[in-house]
């Protein structure tokens, strides 16, 4: 793929790559340690000042489904919102939708998954009952100033009924699109996407929808995370999830290891002449925060081993041949 080889002179035209940071939500949806609602609240606000124009920023889910979100309102309401931010919020049903409405999210995120049994599996129903509650949802926050997405996970495939046919999926990006529902986003749930699917299915659902509001949402559980969105990018996709130190994935998907990470990207881009508007700087300071405040090591391999830019001393040895 041509992106990974963009010359000094095609970088001037390229298209400004969006990078939705979803670390506050699905990246610590899945953490074992409770995370205090100031320090979720310092991340947040950290992150807001790093370029970002869109951060996921928690789910109001029920408390027993997801425990270490269960303080969505508290985190909603006591952020310091940065002009320009979309402050973005995870909900199941209605219930969900007039909390994140009521705490003053700015977009609200639904997921159906493709695949029944994962639907069933995540949300605990159908694909049909998730519908109609969206149908719901739709006619509750119309008129309401709020920005509607809507997810299509295992959208590249699922863990317990393997491929999932492309022609259902842009299926569902018609039913949503149909509802009223302007944002789409293409989630690989299970990190299961391939480059090649990747540019087939981005360019399908490009037909339907404008590149600005489509989002792709990438794992890294095979390794190809970061491939796959230069496949989406050529593509004609603009906008990308991603979280902070590689964290997250689903409790409802075996094997779903993190997202793709934020730092990582952002330096994939840099490094190709890709623009995103995020300072990288700053991602590596917060990432390398994340031990500490977690308990445990991260994924992102750039806060690790530093940018191409970062050289390091000549050892003394070398210095003395």
């Amino acid at each position: 793929m041509s992106a990974a080889i963009y010359s000094t002179a095609d970088t001037a035209s390229l298209d400004t790559l969006i990078v939705q940071e979803v670390a506050p939500r699905d990246g610590l949806q899945i953490e074992p340690t409770w995370v205090d609602t100031p320090d979720k609240i310092a991340l947040i606000n950290a992150l807001s000042t790093c370029g970002f124009t869109r951060i996921e920023g928690g789910s109001f889910v029920s408390p027993k489904a997801i425990p270490a979100l269960r303080d969505g309102e508290a985190v909603f309401q006591q952020i310091e919102r940065q002009p320009g931010v979309i402050y973005v919020a995870l909900i199941p049903n209605l219930k969900g939708a007039e909390r994140a409405l009521s705490a003053r999210a700015d977009e609200l995120n639904l997921v159906m998954s493709a695949s029944q049994t994962h639907n069933r599996a995540n949300m605990r129903m159908s694909c049909e009952s998730s519908l109609a509650a969206f149908g719901d949802i739709v006619r509750h926050v119309k008129g309401s100033g709020v920005l509607l997405n809507a997810t299509v996970a295992t959208a590249f495939g699922c863990p317990f009924e393997g491929r999932i046919d492309e022609d259902r999926v842009v299926g569902i990006v018609d039913t949503y699109r149909e509802m009223g529902i302007e944002g789409i986003t293409l989630a690989d749930t299970t990190g299961m996407a391939n480059p090649r699917q990747v540019a087939r299915l981005v360019a399908r659902v490009l037909e339907r929808v404008p590149a600005s509001a489509l989002t792709l949402h990438f794992h890294n559980t095979r390794g190809l995370g970061l491939t796959n969105v230069l496949a989406a990018y050529e593509a004609g996709a603009r906008r990308f999830d991603a979280a902070l130190g590689g964290l997250g994935g689903c409790p409802f998907a075996p094997g779903a290891s993190g997202n793709i990470c934020t730092e990582d990207l952002v330096n994939l881009c840099d490094e190709v002449g890709i623009p995103t508007g995020i300072d990288l700087e700053k991602l590596l300071v917060l990432s390398r925060g994340l031990p500490a405040l977690l308990g445990h090591d991260v994924p992102g391999q750039l806060a690790k081993a530093g940018r191409n830019c970062d050289l390091h001393p000549v050892p003394e040895y070398v210095r003395q041949i």
